[in-house]
């Protein structure tokens, strides 16, 4: 009964952490680019988090849900919270150069412009994690799986989910606007 006291409040205090960041992460976003960006950045993290969870109670006998676990889900907040602010930099500068192209092709180029940078940080990042998975002890394990799931989420979402939900949401914008 104590452990299931424990893991219950613990799953709390993971959820309670997960949503303050992103609620704050969403509110930064809104305000460095626009309201519809913080609504594509969270989408994108949210699907991280998702998939962490999903591998999570899939590899359940491998893994426990504990304290590196959700420090693992936290960073990974972060890393991909700063793949999807360097895309969407560079959509923003993008946007600007070519203010009457279509979002979505915005998109594409700005995530060709950002992807060198983005299999060099990201090749960069997996061989040192999954050094430390395969010589680390067990309690670095379990940190380093989450990381290696979420790094791979977390590149996807950067660059396949987020630019494209900001795209359409201005597409949609854009629209309302023209039909007022």
């Amino acid at each position: 009964r104590v452990q299931a006291a424990m893991a219950s409040e613990l799953i709390g205090k993971a959820v309670l952490a997960v949503l303050i960041s992103l609620i704050l992460i969403f509110i930064y976003i809104a305000i460095r680019f626009d309201l519809n960006s913080g609504i594509a950045a969270v989408f994108g993290l949210i699907h991280d988090v998702l998939m962490m969870l999903s591998f999570m109670v899939l590899l359940r006998s491998f893994l426990q849900m504990n304290s590196s676990f959700i420090a693992a889900m936290l960073t990974i907040v972060g890393y991909s919270i700063n793949n999807t602010i360097v895309i969407f930099d560079r959509i923003r500068e993008n946007a600007k150069k070519m203010p009457s192209a279509p979002k979505a092709e915005v998109t594409n180029i700005s995530i060709k412009e950002s992807l060198g940078r983005t299999i060099c940080t990201t090749a960069t990042t997996l061989i040192t994690i999954v050094a430390l998975s395969i010589l680390g002890v067990a309690s670095i394990r379990e940190f380093s799986i989450p990381i290696i799931i979420g790094i791979l989420s977390g590149v996807y979402s950067a660059n396949m989910i987020n630019g494209y939900v900001w795209a359409f949401l201005e597409e949609k914008r854009k629209a309302r606007k023209k039909s007022k």
